[in-house]
């Protein structure tokens, strides 16, 4: 079923179906809705080109990875969260366009895409604290949202973030409520936000407990296993080893478990693990019972609000930005118990 075809089972000429199909406000609310209701009916599917040339539109939306020798953002966390935004763009007939850039010629990049015309808004991910990126799409004038915030940046701007701070905070909290006073932190970079507010948030807890901060006990790198092995392999090797740690990842948190095990010891009951989850849909928390105590939050769901917060974007020009705050879950798993 093409539009010429579509356009003869309703006796309607191409340009009305067309404009009902594209939401064009001129279109007789009836007309649009036998229009829609036939496409239904029918399975017709618009061809993107086709719905681009009527609509003004590229139809596309650009996802922009830096590749960088310090952060590698094509992990299994950004595939959930394609994976969310993918199945947004799809019912709405848009397509991905995913870019690798190196860090120092992201400019160039985004001048180029905005001058070439072929994606219609732009997701940011991995800001840092002062984010480059943001001032400079704001002034391009492209439709972008970040997921994630920019501490530093001051400019109002459209993103989607989790609220690792109270996740963080409560995390380290329900910790110390179990005794333990040697809580290790195994971080991720720490000059992207998301890094930097869960540090802010346990070293306030300790803080607020009165609790010396140890340097010592506080890691941060690329969120991967061998990371998490290492940096808890040598700090349970140490004069004074942690009871509990807290990781920024659940990839991470599996090298911690190795680095424990290979100690001769056992999770949950010799030492404690919380792990930030992300609900990655490749690698479940268990099946019946959790494995890990995890501050819990979709990444897959929060890349289809991303796009749709986009989407809302680019259909209503001069729209104030849209901001949303994700809340975590603390689930209680098998990984945490009182300090020996």
């Amino acid at each position: 079923m093409n539009l010429k075809q579509l356009s003869e089972h309703l006796k309607l000429s191409q340009t009305t179906v067309s404009r009902a199909l594209n939401g064009f406000p001129e279109v007789n609310e009836k007309t649009r809705e036998r229009v829609l209701r036939a496409a239904k009916d029918l399975n017709y599917s618009p061809n993107a080109r086709a719905k681009g040339l009527a609509t003004g539109r590229a139809q596309a939306i650009g996802h922009v990875l830096p590749i960088s020798d310090q952060h590698e953002m094509v992990n299994p966390i950004f595939g959930d969260f394609i994976a969310g935004a993918g199945q947004t763009y799809a019912k709405e007939g848009y397509e991905i366009v995913i870019s690798l850039v190196r860090d120092k010629e992201q400019e160039q990049a985004y001048r180029s895409i905005l001058s070439r015309g072929n994606v219609d808004g732009i997701i940011v991910h991995g800001p840092r604290m002062a984010d480059s990126r943001i001032p400079l799409l704001s002034e391009l004038g492209l439709p972008f949202v970040v997921h994630g915030r920019a501490s530093e940046v001051n400019l109002p701007y459209s993103w989607l973030d989790t609220n690792n701070s109270r996740a963080f905070r409560r995390a380290t909290e329900f910790l110390l409520d179990l005794g333990h006073r040697r809580i290790a932190l195994i971080n991720g970079l720490e000059f992207l936000d998301f890094a930097y507010r869960r540090r802010e948030a346990y070293v306030t807890a300790l803080s607020d407990r009165g609790i010396t901060i140890d340097p010592a006990l506080m890691r941060s790198d690329e969120m991967t296993e061998i990371f998490g092995y290492r940096s808890a392999r040598d700090m349970l090797r140490g004069i004074a080893p942690p009871t509990a740690f807290l990781v920024s990842s659940m990839i991470t948190a599996i090298g911690v478990r190795r680095a424990i095990h290979e100690a001769g010891l056992e999770m949950g009951r010799d030492v404690s693990v919380i792990t930030h989850d992300d609900d990655l849909g490749y690698l479940k928390n268990g099946h019946d019972v959790p494995i890990f105590t995890a501050t819990r939050s979709s990444v897959r769901s929060a890349g289809a609000k991303a796009a749709e917060m986009l989407l809302h974007l680019i259909r209503n020009p001069g729209s104030p930005p849209l901001t949303q705050l994700m809340e975590a879950e603390l689930i209680i798993g098998t990984s945490t118990g009182p300090a020996q």
